[in-house]
């Protein structure tokens, strides 16, 4: 970086835009260096790919063996919430049995108190814009984590040796049909091509990134001959369909101490351990009553709709769609309990206890983010604005390898930092998004 002034670098950035763009309709904050990372934190979440590929895999292991009965009925009954019968009897399909994502992203906020992963996404939005900002930062001089190519390699090495690899993206996430369009560009168009829902083409030995959510299948004419072809095993499918991996109740499981043997068993306790301190207590909101003598753990209510009753402060808790619907992602279907009013807050938990049949909603901690001091170019006026504020960090791990053989790696970490007075974190026209870096010393402070 020290080959440009700060206006120089910024002003790179910004021409370095594919004249496409990479988010359709959507612009950002440009910042002119990476967010750095004190080493510690960029050797943990270097780390963190094998944890979370452990832990899909003993989810999948958790689901069979509730449907074989060797597990408690409710894991298999609570995850199947609300989704079409044949899409369940899709995902267990025997070419799926032992298929977990290949891409793994956990949205990561720098708490007050450390690391805290709100949720795991198997089908994300990003990968071409961290493998743009990568790219061109580094060619800044910037040391970015994973380098100029991991985001791009790290993607390309999911899909072994197809010769050809199909990227089907839906109308519903055509935002980032930009991204994908230019990282397939970067990756060579002979071997790899955008396609849109409707799609028919497939030959025998592609591979296919499904780049849709399964709630959206009736809006994917190719999903039914994409999904026959690859239960087939005639071409090779990632992410797999199966909704138990769009599920945010994953952490809900993962704290309930009926299945504390499992995990310890399947994970390790030092896996176990990692992953407790890093996901905040989750809940399911499950309506069932409770015998007179019992309470939810760690809240000590003996009704869900006790919760409309906390006080503010007593609020700080999220409350989100567990997964399966056009809720789930982004900020949509999020509601803070501390930032709203005691009706708002009211009807949103009889939103979620009503809900539950058809779309479960999760109970999370709050833990609030930290406070970064970061800066961001404004071109208008021509200068450098610093800006507190708070940030969430999405590092992208590619699975490449099948079975024991199988390793996830980091490409690269996208840093998104809001103003400081924004509450929820997510890609707005205020944020910063930029890669990350090692730094010496940590650019992390509390409030």
């Amino acid at each position: 970086m020290l080959r440009f002034s700060e206006s120089e670098a910024a002003a790179f950035v910004r021409n370095a835009m594919p004249a496409q763009g990479i988010f359709a309709g959507h612009e950002w904050r440009i910042s002119p260096a990476p967010f750095p990372l004190a080493p510690e934190l960029a050797r943990e979440l270097d780390s963190l790919g094998r944890v979370l590929l452990q832990f899909y895999r003993a989810v999948n292991l958790l689901y069979r063996k509730s449907l074989e009965g060797r597990q408690p009925e409710w894991v298999a009954r609570w995850l199947d919430q609300g989704k079409p019968a044949e899409l369940v009897e899709l995902a267990r399909a025997p070419a799926f049995k032992n298929e977990v994502p290949r891409v793994i992203r956990p949205d990561l906020l720098l708490t007050e108190h450390g690391l805290s992963v709100t949720e795991l996404d198997s089908v994300p939005g990003g990968i071409g814009l961290t493998a743009w900002l990568n790219q061109t930062y580094s060619k800044l001089g910037a040391d970015v984590i994973g380098g100029a190519e991991g985001m791009t390699q790290g993607f390309a090495g999911i899909f072994g040796e197809a010769a050809a690899v199909q990227i089907v993206v839906s109308e519903e996430a055509a935002t980032y049909r930009p991204e994908m369009e230019w990282l397939a560009d970067q990756l060579g168009a002979s071997r790899f091509r955008i396609e849109n829902s409707g799609v028919e083409d497939f030959a025998d030995g592609d591979a296919v990134y499904r780049f849709f959510e399964l709630f959206d299948l009736a809006n994917v004419p190719a999903s039914k001959k994409l999904f026959e072809l690859a239960a087939a095993r005639r071409i090779r499918l990632t992410p797999p369909p199966k909704p138990i991996f769009e599920e945010k109740m994953l952490f809900a499981l993962l704290w309930n101490r009926n299945l504390q043997d499992f995990w310890r068993q399947e994970l390790g306790e030092n896996f176990f351990r990692r992953l407790l301190k890093l996901a905040p207590y989750t809940w399911l909101v499950d309506p069932a009553p409770l015998p007179p003598h019992a309470a939810i753990p760690e809240l000590n209510l003996t009704d869900w709709r006790q919760l409309q009753l906390l006080s503010q402060k007593e609020r700080e808790l999220i409350l989100k769609v567990s997964g399966f619907s056009a809720h789930a992602w982004g900020a949509r279907g999020v509601f803070l309990g501390s930032d709203l009013s005691h009706a708002d807050w009211a009807a949103a938990v009889e939103n979620a206890v009503k809900s539950f049949e058809h779309s479960p909603f999760v109970l999370q901690r709050y833990h609030k983010p930290g406070l970064v001091q970061a800066q961001w170019f404004d071109f208008g006026r021509n200068q450098l604005v610093p800006m507190p504020g708070r940030v969430r960090l999405c590092p992208y791990y590619f699975v490449s390898g099948d079975g024991d053989a199988a390793r996830a790696r980091l490409g690269g970490i996208l840093a998104t930092i809001c103003p400081a007075d924004k509450k929820i974190i997510h890609g707005m026209t205020e944020a910063i998004f930029a890669p990350c870096s090692a730094a010496h010393e940590p650019n992390h402070k509390s409030p």
